[in-house]
């Protein structure tokens, strides 16, 4: 079998393909996957054995599922009625063994993942998701309905986070944790519920954000979240106090214009 440009696919005999699915050159699909009707697929991506892709699915080039990955089948939301809506995933995400991903809800509604993600065994990722890029979901980390991931950001293994939660960048969630709040840019939390511990220095060290900014932040975190202040007193602080840069508007903006509140 060909793709597009001519170049041969490695396709295993005992993988079923149906016909309108869009696949470009260089893919490989295992033994026993299926790929539905309305998919495409990006060239040099690798579809390990006993995986089901279906429903309106884009995956981008360079991606890898393992074993019994099933991506693109229909929301668990009892408001779906099979309207047309997307998952969408970009380039170089390795999805490991038996990870779910579900599609939006609602006509045109999506899932939405960037690029080089790192979604681990048994993790499941609901409808209407918005994952950015550079993001680790450990195993059998849990996403919610309409849950937000900045990039850089890590989930731990079995944290659980709430439908409509912003995780900002840059940020660590604990194992086990149970999210019901917006976590902040750059924090590190944990917790049933979740609290901020601190800065995720490691994180922003890692990441090329210059010294200055970090101290910044470090201010700004310790006037936010072990002063006692309230937000707005908390806010006229930082404005007046700490130096500003990209990083702690960013942080600001966050939580000015948290809906579900952050737990502090």
């Amino acid at each position: 079998m060909t793709g597009e440009g001519g170049k041969s696919m490695k396709i295993h005999p005992t993988a079923i393909i149906y016909k309108g699915a869009n696949i470009a050159e260089d893919v490989e699909i295992c033994p026993y996957s299926i790929i539905g009707e309305n998919v495409t697929m990006g060239r040099g991506t690798v579809i390990g054995p006993f995986c089901v892709i279906e429903g309106r699915t884009t995956i981008g080039e360079n991606c890898r599922t393992f074993a019994g990955a099933i991506i693109g089948s229909i929301p668990q939301d009892l408001k779906y009625k099979g309207e047309n809506s997307f998952l969408k995933i970009g380039n170089n995400n390795v999805i490991r063994e038996y990870v779910t991903i579900n599609p939006g809800t609602g006509e045109g509604g999506e899932t939405v993942i960037g690029d080089n993600n790192l979604i681990m065994a048994y993790a499941h990722v609901a409808h209407d998701c918005h994952i950015g890029n550079m993001v680790i979901i450990a195993n059998a980390g849990t996403l919610a309905g309409h849950v937000s991931i900045g990039d850089k950001s890590i989930v731990g293994g079995l944290a659980a986070i709430h439908q409509f939660v912003r995780v900002g960048m840059l940020a660590i969630i604990g194992g086990c944790s149970k999210v019901v709040q917006d976590v902040p840019p750059y924090s590190t939390v944990d917790g049933h519920p979740t609290k901020v511990y601190g800065l995720n220095s490691i994180g922003l060290k890692r990441s090329g954000i210059p010294n200055e900014s970090v101290s910044s932040l470090k201010r700004a975190f310790r006037i936010l979240f072990h002063s006692g202040l309230s937000l707005s007193t908390a806010f006229e602080r930082i404005n007046s106090e700490v130096e500003k840069c990209p990083e702690l508007s960013i942080l600001i903006d966050f939580m000015k214009t948290s809906k579900r509140g952050v737990g502090r």
